[in-house]
Formats: C-alpha cells, sequence, structure tokens
C-alpha cells in the first residue's frame, strides 16, 4: 500500500483539525467544503473511508515515521512533522 510522505500527512491532519474548528465555530458552506475536501484528501491518503478512521491510522503512520530512520531526509523528522 501506498503512504503518503509523514510530512503531508501531518498537514493534513492539522488541515483537519483547523477547518473542524472554524466549521464549528462559523459554520459557513466555505468551511465545510473545504473540510469536505480536505476529509476526502486524508481518507484517500490512508486508505479508509471515514475521518474518524483515517485520523486513527495517520497517527499511526506518523508515530511509526518518527521511529524510522529511513524517512528522515534533510533534517530530522520530528522538526519536519512538528513544524508548520
Amino acid at each position: 500500500m501506498l503512504m503518503a510522505h509523514p510530512v503531508i500527512l501531518r498537514g493534513l491532519v492539522d488541515r483537519y483539525h483547523e477547518l473542524l474548528a472554524q466549521d464549528s465555530a462559523q459554520g459557513s458552506q466555505e468551511a465545510r467544503c473545504q473540510l469536505e475536501d480536505v476529509t476526502y484528501t486524508l481518507c484517500v491518503s490512508t486508505g479508509t473511508r471515514t475521518a474518524d478512521e483515517a485520523l486513527a491510522v495517520a497517527e499511526q503512520q506518523l508515530t511509526a515515521a518518527l521511529r524510522d530512520p529511513a524517512l528522515r531526509v534533510g533534517r530530522p523528522l520530528d522538526a519536519q512533522l512538528t513544524a508548520s
């Protein structure tokens, strides 16, 4: 199975949470559409069908990536995953 690069995956998870908070606060159609788009991308990236499943798989993959030295390119991966 293909896996999203950990930095991309971290960005999707962060964006999901931002949009979820924005949708809860504003309830705008634009925020809802963006949330649906990010949810879809997150699900495709993790091979899942729901946001909850995608977030759980993403967490597992990100945790594993922090332990895998093969994924560390340039600077430490933990710095890449926490940079926003």
